[in-house]
């Protein structure tokens, strides 16, 4: 892609984000930063929802995934759209009814208990930061293929651009900014799209069921911006610029035999036509033919598929970013009519990434090799375009995919500023901007530091912790009236601290080989029980601690706005 072109994408998203921000109303109130002051509408709420839930991993991370695994990670986007009808049926209108700011909120009304509260706000915070890890990540990759610069640069870029956005407006600006960056998302995914179509039906609409490795079609040359290690199934020739396996080359030839080889950074090597594309070792689909068989090429396949699936599902109600959507609406009916709403524009969308993913292994094969499968929605225009249009068209992708980050970034910097602001420090306007920048720092310091993994795989981890919490919170919080606070307590730490360690041990240093590595990539399938069963048995022990005010609450949560004589507004205790 051109530099110019996609430099241009860039800056034209980040200054629309800023004047339609600003344009957007400056809010003063507390209750306009946290809730704008519950007056949003249900089409532009499903359409800011719909801007900060397709994030990095949804722009860009699906589409790798399905470049590099296949057919088994169409459940993703089937998850994660499949998660807004669980909410609407489960939590979506009890949620609005209770009156509350922040899922913190929610549980000490609940459960009228501050211990509560206070593991709610450290796993509100926890989960959030890891959301936002890959969407600075991903601001580094897309500036770095964009234009070359240093991965840092992208992340610091979107910190910026949102501290700016949310200091000024906070929800209410937040709420314009996303509806709008929806609806620029669609467009960057769809417009190329139809031009990459007709592309490959020109050029004979090749298609992928051989039983044999991609290949590269004619003489390429591989630039490894990371290191990585990669599978040779034959010797091949190659011609190698940088290090490989500890040695150095200056374009000299290399024989690279069967077996693995490490590939320094910063490491051009070139490929003859017809050569196989290895892969990055924990590649598994090394043949189209099991690219496109679901479950096939992997020995735990069946059990990661069934525990995605249970992660995305449950794992979206206990997204902190999503959930505080549900307390800008009017009333508990337009909290539904926007869910409804929501599965619509979702499902729009997510028809598009697998289609990049499926032409990206036809003509993207070298990102199988670099481990940054997630540039493949980047690369495709200018790959099968080509020209003056093949840049034009890869800036508007590049600007759908920095419209991901930040609109992302700021609901989720929305919600954690105000549990900081709320549990943390004093309350109101001051705190929430100060709260602001303690929800963008650390994780953007995490995300410099912090190895790169594919940017859903990680967004899926966080899923994974938020069914594994909030999840059996909501769902037995609002239908069940004997949980009691130290059944809430034992079950939320049980989830988190299991969900929690697997997600440590997979980010820092990678899951093991085999079953434990598995469990450890998906652990959703057994830590969700685990936090759902804990809750409930130590509910059942301890019937004296039920919260004295159940009874209330439930009608409370139950009762439609039409029948209620004074709802009010719930607030919190200051002990």
């Amino acid at each position: 892609m051109n530099t110019a072109y996609g430099l241009a994408g860039v800056l034209l998203v980040v200054v629309a984000t800023v004047l339609i921000g600003v344009i957007g109303r400056i809010s003063r109130t507390t209750s306009d930063f946290y809730v704008a002051s519950r007056t949003v509408t249900p089409l532009r709420n499903a359409s800011a929802i719909g801007g900060e839930y397709l994030s990095a991993a949804s722009f860009l991370g699906i589409a790798g995934l399905i470049l590099a695994y296949g057919a088994d990670m169409l459940w993703l986007p089937v998850g994660w759209t499949g998660g807004y009808l669980i909410l609407l049926v489960l939590v979506s209108a009890p949620l609005r009814r209770s009156g509350a700011y922040t899922l913190p909120d929610f549980a000490e009304a609940r459960l009228e208990s501050m211990a509560v509260r206070r593991v709610a706000s450290i796993l509100v915070v926890l989960i959030s930061w890891l959301y936002l890890l890959p969407q600075f990540q991903s601001a580094g990759l897309v500036l770095r293929t964009v234009t070359g610069a240093p991965v840092w640069t992208g992340g610091v870029l979107v910190a910026v651009v949102v501290a700016v956005n949310v200091l000024v407006g906070g929800m209410r600006s937040v709420t314009l900014v996303q509806a709008f960056q929806y609806w620029m998302k669609l467009t960057a995914l769809a417009v190329p799209l139809v031009f990459l179509l007709l592309a490959w039906r020109y050029d004979g609409a090749p298609g992928l069921a051989a039983d044999t490795p991609p290949q590269f079609a004619e003489r390429t040359t591989v630039s490894v911006g990371l290191a990585v290690t990669v599978d040779v199934v034959d010797p091949v020739q190659v011609v190698v610029d940088g290090r490989v396996d500890g040695q150095p080359y200056e374009n000299g030839p290399l024989t690279l035999g069967p077996g693995r080889h490490h590939i320094a950074q910063n490491t051009s090597v070139t490929f003859p036509a017809g050569a196989e594309v290895p892969h990055v070792s924990d590649r598994p689909a090394t043949t189209d033919r099991q690219w496109a068989m679901p479950l096939d090429g992997h020995p735990h396949s069946l059990y990661a598929t069934y525990s995605l699936i249970l992660a995305t599902f449950l794992g979206t109600m206990g997204l902190p970013h999503v959930l505080v959507r549900f307390y800008t609406n009017p009333d508990g009916r337009a909290a539904r009519r926007t869910t409804v709403m929501v599965l619509s524009l979702l499902g729009a969308f997510y028809l598009l990434p697998a289609v990049y993913g499926a032409l990206g292994r036809l003509y993207t094969p070298e990102l199988l090799m670099t481990g940054r499968a997630d540039a493949v929605v980047l690369t495709l225009p200018g790959r099968l375009i080509g020209g003056v249009g093949g840049d034009l068209l890869g800036a508007l992708v590049t600007g759908g995919a920095v419209a991901a980050f930040l609109s992302t970034s700021s609901g989720i910097t929305v919600s954690v500023a105000g549990v900081i602001a709320q549990d943390i420090l004093r309350g109101g306007v001051r705190s929430f901007r100060a709260g602001t920048l303690l929800a963008l720092v650390v994780p953007l310091a995490l995300a410099i530091a912090a190895r790169a993994l594919p940017v859903a795989d990680v967004v899926g981890l966080a899923f994974a912790v938020a069914a594994s919490t909030f999840c059996p919170l909501l769902v037995l919080g609002v239908w069940w009236r004997r949980l009691t606070v130290p059944g809430a307590l034992a079950g939320l730490i049980a989830g988190g601290v299991l969900a929690g360690t697997a997600v440590i041990v997979t980010i820092a240093a990678g899951p093991p080989e085999g079953l434990l590595g598995a469990l450890l990539a998906e652990p959703a399938a057994w830590s969700v029980p685990t936090a759902f069963a804990t809750m409930i048995v130590v509910s059942l022990c301890t019937p004296g601690r039920v919260p004295r005010g159940v009874a209330r609450m439930m009608v409370r949560l139950h009762t439609p706005e039409s029948l209620a004589v004074d709802r009010g507004t719930w607030r919190p205790k200051r002990v």
